[in-house]
């Protein structure tokens, strides 16, 4: 299609979307008067019937927790197209010009020249990033986070380990191994959480462990237990989407 033929569709259809998105939006309801019947019942039994303070986690990982779960295996499977994809290309690429090899290095982009005092106080952030990871992994029951948020803040830890100790350190340190067996034990570890409900001779995923007492770490059920799954395969996930990245650029220098 020409680019002539491209703006004459947009200039045709472009104000229909957008009237429509109008109007949409001109039918929401005004912030703050919601009134939707399930979210105001979910208000009202959603602390009683889970023992969460977060309704929102009760929602995503009890209530509607199947959906949950195919949302977590999308992110599951692209990780694993693209991881295979590249690595596929890379292959193909060595292959190519391996009768024209050279041994020399490679320089990469991303390793800066970091100063020693610059690298001493990424190390107290990266610590600082893992802890409040952990921490919002743990708490998605009690306060806003979860798995999801939690897993995202673990992966930045590793994008400062990129950033100010080079992907010689970076690589060394995110093995792929590992993080391919924590990505399939997060996403797998989800599944299992759901079979335990039919092992009670229930339906898949029914909250059947103990509830505990609101507010405390150990309480919800099987709600923590599956915020700790989707934190691992989502942290672990997008690390070793970085690891595949960063692979290219990889500096290989004998300093490091």
């Amino acid at each position: 299609m020409s680019a002539t033929a491209r703006h004459v569709l947009f200039a045709v259809f472009g104000p229909v979307l957008l009237g429509f998105l109008c109007w949409g939006v001109c039918g929401l309801s005004p912030f703050g008067q919601f009134h939707g019947a399930y979210g105001e019942l979910l208000n009202h039994v959603a602390v009683q019937e889970r023992h969460v303070l977060n309704v929102v986690t009760s929602v995503i990982f009890d209530y509607r927790g199947f959906d949950t779960l195919g949302e977590e295996f999308i992110l599951f499977a692209s990780v694993t197209g693209v991881v295979l994809l590249m690595r596929h290309e890379q292959s193909e690429q060595e292959d190519a010009c391996e009768p024209h090899s050279i041994q020399q290095h490679d320089t990469g982009v991303l390793d800066p020249a970091a100063s020693d005092l610059t690298r001493l106080f990424t190390l107290g952030f990266i610590g600082a990033v893992l802890m409040f990871g952990c921490y919002i992994v743990l708490t998605g029951h009690l306060s806003v986070g979860g798995g999801f948020q939690g897993g995202v803040i673990l992966f930045g830890a590793w994008v400062l380990v990129l950033l100010a100790y080079g992907s010689g350190v970076f690589h060394r340190c995110a093995n792929p191994s590992a993080l391919e067996w924590a990505e399939a034990l997060g996403g797998g570890g989800y599944v299992v959480v759901g079979c335990v409900g039919l092992l009670t001779g229930q339906e898949f995923l029914t909250n059947v462990l103990p509830l505990g007492h609101t507010g405390q770490l150990l309480s919800s059920g099987t709600i923590l237990l599956i915020n700790c799954a989707v934190g691992t395969e989502v942290a672990a996930g997008f690390v070793l989407l970085l690891v595949e990245f960063s692979r290219p650029l990889q500096k290989e220098s004998p300093g490091q």
